[in-house]
Order: structure tokens, then sequence, then C-alpha cells
């Protein structure tokens, strides 16, 4: 790392060990039968501040609007998940896969808790070993038909928390918080995190925030005033929620009751959950799919003998999702119908023929010649307007003009 390094590696061109690391691909496909549309990640920088809660409550929430809502319970050594939603069977694994529990109403759930013979066994397992256990939750589940899974994180910023954002599509982070002012710094980890992981931050929500005395209705802030909106201005980003500590909701986690806990606190953030679809219908130039011809993680000189299409999928100009897929074959005219297919909008290559240029401009596919280096690196430099189409041809069809068709 260069002692000039600000840890920004989506515009630097410098090729150190930790932008090479960064640029491998660690994504993990779902199951084959899952179906799962938008991952939310909930996470906190310290225990204790109510993350598996908030991650309970918001799951209820959205299942109440009529989405199907699933948790995975990433807290591995600290599984909560079962015991708010009263569940005390097992897991099931049939011949393809393991089979999540279902709550009263009906969200999917899986737990460590789920699968030991005693949920009281501690898991006294190294950091790896519990980032690969979460990442078969991923792979190894059979998801069924999902609108919105809630992963709930271990705190801080260690192994789970990197192998779910490097493995996992998360499509945004809720950060959980308590008033006390050392949450400050520990906050501004778990942003930090996310930004160099290039996960948006969907919002905070502040737990414990106040008391109000059911006799008199006065509130009182137990834990001192709060410093959220401080927090909040100083990342741009919002305040989601301010839940108050509160008995009742407390016995019915204790109770395995939270789905009949009638709590009003996160309809706005619900709205906010909801809203997610309609951005990704509304393009509009904020979110598109980027195909790389690439040799591994390079770009290609020739496109249509690439070894695979690296493919960057973009929300307001920042990489969102990625994935590797092989070269399916070099054929006439097949390559631009099978990327448009898949939704492409970008492709970028070192060259291409001249006909395989005519048919991506014919379905609306602008195509980008002449670029090199890491294709990650080509696909940022677009978003970023720094990467402009040279008109490159592949030598070896000039006169063939049949390169990827």
């Amino acid at each position: 790392m260069s002692e000039n390094c600000n840890q920004s590696c989506s515009s630097c061109s410098e090729d150190c060990a930790e932008r090479t690391e960064m640029q491998n691909d660690f994504s993990e496909k779902p199951h084959e039968m899952s179906h799962i549309k938008k991952v939310i990640g909930v996470v906190s920088g310290k225990g204790g501040v109510g993350k598996s809660l908030v991650t309970s409550m918001l799951a209820v929430a959205m299942k109440r609007r009529g989405y199907r809502t699933a948790i995975l319970d990433a807290d591995v050594t600290g599984p909560s998940i079962p015991k708010a939603f009263g569940i005390r069977e097992k897991a099931m694994e049939s011949s393809i896969g393991l089979l999540p529990i279902k709550s009263k109403t009906g969200i999917e759930i899986m737990s460590i808790n789920l699968l030991l013979e005693n949920d009281t066994e501690p898991v006294v397992w190294r950091g790896p070993l519990i980032a690969g256990a979460v990442k078969q939750f991923w792979t190894d589940v059979i998801w069924n038909d999902v609108d919105y899974m809630f992963i709930d994180m271990p705190p801080g910023t260690g192994d789970v928390p990197l192998t779910v954002f490097q493995s996992l599509p998360v499509d945004g982070i809720i950060i959980v918080t308590s008033p006390q002012e050392l949450v400050s710094m520990i906050v501004s980890k778990a942003v930090k995190m996310a930004q160099m992981m290039n996960i948006p931050i969907i919002g905070l929500v502040e737990n414990m925030a106040y008391f109000k005395c059911p006799d008199c209705d006065k509130e009182y802030k137990i834990f001192g005033n709060s410093n959220i909106e401080k927090i909040a201005r100083k990342y741009h980003i919002d305040v989601l929620a301010s839940m108050p500590i509160d008995p009742k909701l407390a016995a019915a986690c204790d109770k395995g009751m939270i789905e009949l806990f009638d709590g009003q606190w996160f309809d706005p953030l619900a709205d906010i959950l909801e809203k997610l679809d309609e951005k990704n219908e509304n393009v509009g130039g904020k979110k598109m799919k980027i195909a790389v011809a690439s040799e591994n993680e390079m770009v290609t000189e020739h496109f249509g003998h690439c070894v695979n299409f690296n493919i960057f999928e973009a929300e307001n100009e920042q990489i969102i999702k990625s994935e590797s897929i092989p070269n399916p074959g070099h054929r006439p005219g097949f390559l631009p119908v099978f990327l448009n297919d898949m939704g492409v909008n970008v492709v970028i290559s070192g060259g291409m023929g001249g006909g395989a240029i005519d048919i991506f401009n014919e379905k609306g596919i602008e195509v980008i010649v002449g670029a090199r280096g890491y294709a990650q690196n080509a696909a940022e430099q677009y978003l970023l307007g720094n990467l402009q189409s040279t008109g490159s041809v592949c030598h070896e069809h000039m006169h063939h003009d049949d390169c990827g068709q």
C-alpha cells in the first residue's frame, strides 16, 4: 500500500496488493431453487444495541405489507432470531438442500441454532469457519420466493461482514446504534467499511433512544442525549427510526411473540424499502449493467474470443454487484443477442468487429472499444465518464468483419 493511499480503490490506478485483492470476485450464487429479490444487511459497530431486534421487526413490518420475507441469521456466535420468533423445531436437510424454518406468519428463517441439537451449546469456531457457515446459509439453503431478505450481521467489521459484503448481492445496509457518545466512533467504522466495499447505506436506526413513563407519558433519556443527528449529518445519511426502551417489546421477544407486537416505528423505513424496487425499475441512467470482454480479470483484445465476460451492475454511477460469465461460444450473431438477453446496457472490449457493433447498436447497447487494463477499472472509468471509445476494430477481422458476429 502506498503511503499516500486514501483507501479509495475505485479511483486508484495503482496495482498494489490490496487493490488486487479487492478486484477478486468472491461472489456466490444462491441455491438454484432460491429466488431472492432484495438483500438488506442489518449491521452495528458494537454488540448490545438491538440489531437482532431491528432485523426481526423489519421482517415483520414488510411481511405485514404483503411481502415474502426471510431472515438469514449471520450472527453465528450470538443467534437470537429463533428465540424472538418462538421457533424450537430444527431445520431439515433434503437431498437437494437445506430447508429454512417458517415462522407463525410465514417468514423464512435460517440460524445456526436451528441446526444445533441443543440451542444452548456455544459455537466455539474460528472466524473463517463462521464465515464459511454464513456463506452456506446463502448457497445451500432453498429460500424459495423471497421479496426481502434481511441479514442479521454480527457486530463489528470482521470476517463475517466482509464475507457477506463480498459474497452476497447486498442491496443496502441499515446501521443500528444507541445514544451513547462512544457510538459515534463505532458507527464511523461501520460507515467506512460499507463505503470501502461499495455497499449503499440506507440509513441509521437508533435503539434505546428514550423511555416513556407509562404513568405520566414523560420521556427520559436513560443513556443521555442522542448524537444520531450529528452522525447522520457528518456522513450525509438519513435517520430512519428512533426506538424507545419498551418493556413490552422485550417481553414479546422473550416469549417468542415478536410477530404479534404492534409497533409503528418502522413504517417510514418500510416505505423506503418499497421504493428500492421503484428505483430499479426507473433506469434513467441511474442503474445499468456493463459487460467487459475479459481474459479472467483483464480486458481482452478480441471481443468474440474472450475467455469470460465480467458483468458489473451499477447504480448512481457506483458498482453494486459483479459476476463472471464464461464466454458461451463464438458463433455468428450469437454474443450480441446473448448479452442483450442478460439486460446489458454497455459492452467494453479491446476491439470488436464492425458487424457485432452494428448488432449492438440496433439493440440500443453502447459499445466501447479500445479499452485496456483491469476489467473493473475499465467499468469504473466508464461510469466516471473517463472512458471513450477509440473505434478499434479487431485487426484479424478488418476485412472479414466477423468478430463477435
